[in-house]
This record gives structure tokens, C-alpha cells and sequence, in this order.
């Protein structure tokens, strides 16, 4: 192998997490291991209380491992501060949610703008990407909707345009079909599939429903904190 190779997008190594101490001591994330690389759509799926969320949050910067080494784009997270985390929220990383998260009495363009407001971006421009944001999902025509006006599935359009805007390298998906009924679920997930194809983009998605893992190129499973198996899908061995 050259030794210009480049690492992996996000590599986590041994990564441990507890909660509490003692009796009440909870290992959510027991020596995991896990590779991803530029482009890939990975699906995390498992029981409840075995650990896929808190992976999502660690990858996310959102909570920190207690031991373990986090690895984005070959630079070591734990040797971030708090701002320079921040600073890898906000330039790399998008972030979808169950629950879509839109402000009531802002628009869907304005909406979609909020994390541009917070990366300094001026308001042309960014009334320029959000509605670039919103065509790629299919929304253009809703700009100026607000969210009590859009459906369910609408919603989530605009919370995936919300995260494209920031051109992140990685969108993370919490539960994105949670809320919506399978018609519904179905076009989220060939949306999300379209933008890992076609453009490119880098998808970690946790989810309870296999038949959306499915859409993933890979899914693993995690039971009791760990890594139990890690498998491309019928799509990714195409």
C-alpha cells in the first residue's frame, strides 16, 4: 500500500463510553471499532439501549467518548478544544432529526438558512444556498411555506435541505423516517439514497426499521455497546 494513501473519513478505534459510576455504572459504547469512508451510506441498527445513538452523538461531537481514539479526516478529535469541536459541527458535519426540528414562525427558506447564519455567511448568499438546498430535495416551489403548511414528509425535506446547505462532508441521521408513515419513509430514504449516489455525499443514519437500513450501502448491527456485525447491503454488493 502507497504510504500516500489517505485515511478514512472517520475512524473510531476502541471507543468506550460510560455513564455513572459504580452500581449505576453504564458501558452505552463497549470497544467499538468502526471505518468510514468518503461516500459511504452506512445504517446502524440494533435493540434499544445498545448503543447506535450514542455512536451517532460521539460522531456528531455531541458527547465525548471516555476512552478511545475518534479520527476525522485522520486529525484526533479528543485533542480538539470546545470551540474547534464546534467548528467541525458546524464546516463538516449535517445533521438530520427525527423530529425535523423547524422553527414554527420561520419559513422553509429560513429554515434552511439558519446554519449559514452561524458560519458567517451573508445573506445573498445564503438565500442563494438555501434555495439551492431546497431544489435538491424537491421543494423549491415551498420556499416561503412555514412548517405548519408543509406535511410530515415535507418537513423532513426541509430539515435534509438544512443540512445540505452548510455543504457538509457528513450528514447524520437520526431515526429521518421516525415520525413518517411508510409512503412517506420510503421517499425520505430514495431522496437520501439519490444524494449519496449522485452527489456523493457521506450518510450515517441510525434507524429501528430494516427495510430502511436497506438503502444503506452497509449496515451494522450493535448490541450491548459493540459492533456485532458489519455488512454491505443488497445496494452496496450491487
Amino acid at each position: 500500500m502507497s504510504n500516500d494513501a489517505q485515511p478514512p473519513l472517520i475512524e473510531l478505534r476502541d471507543i468506550i463510553r460510560i455513564y455513572g459510576m459504580g452500581e449505576a455504572e453504564v458501558r452505552a459504547l463497549d470497544g467499538v471499532d468502526l471505518q468510514i469512508e468518503a461516500g459511504d451510506f452506512v445504517a446502524i441498527m440494533g435493540p434499544s439501549g445498545s448503543g447506535k445513538s450514542t455512536a451517532l452523538n460521539v460522531l456528531g461531537c455531541l458527547d465525548r467518548p471516555t476512552s478511545g481514539n475518534y479520527r476525522f479526516h485522520g486529525t484526533e478529535v479528543a485533542n480538539l478544544n470546545r470551540d474547534q469541536r464546534a467548528l467541525l459541527r458546524r464546516h463538516y458535519l449535517g445533521f438530520v432529526f427525527q423530529g425535523y426540528n423547524l422553527l414554527p414562525r420561520m419559513t422553509a427558506l429560513q429554515n434552511v438558512e439558519l446554519p449559514l447564519i452561524y458560519k458567517g455567511i451573508g445573506h445573498g448568499e445564503r438565500v442563494e444556498r438555501a434555495l439551492v438546498a431546497l431544489k435538491k430535495v424537491g421543494l423549491a416551489d415551498r420556499a416561503n411555506h412555514d412548517p405548519s403548511e408543509l406535511s410530515g414528509g415535507q418537513q423532513q425535506r426541509v430539515a435534509i435541505a438544512r443540512a445540505l446547505a452548510g455543504d457538509p462532508q457528513v450528514v447524520l441521521a437520526d431515526e429521518p423516517t421516525g415520525n413518517l408513515d411508510t409512503k412517506l419513509s420510503v421517499e425520505i430514504m430514495e431522496l437520501l439514497h439519490n444524494l449519496n449516489r449522485n452527489d456523493g455525499l457521506t450518510i450515517v443514519m441510525v434507524t429501528h426499521e430494516r427495510d430502511m437500513a436497506e438503502y444503506a450501502r452497509r449496515l451494522i448491527w450493535m448490541v450491548d455497546g459493540k459492533v456485532e456485525s458489519d455488512r454491505l447491503t443488497a445496494k452496496g454488493a450491487a
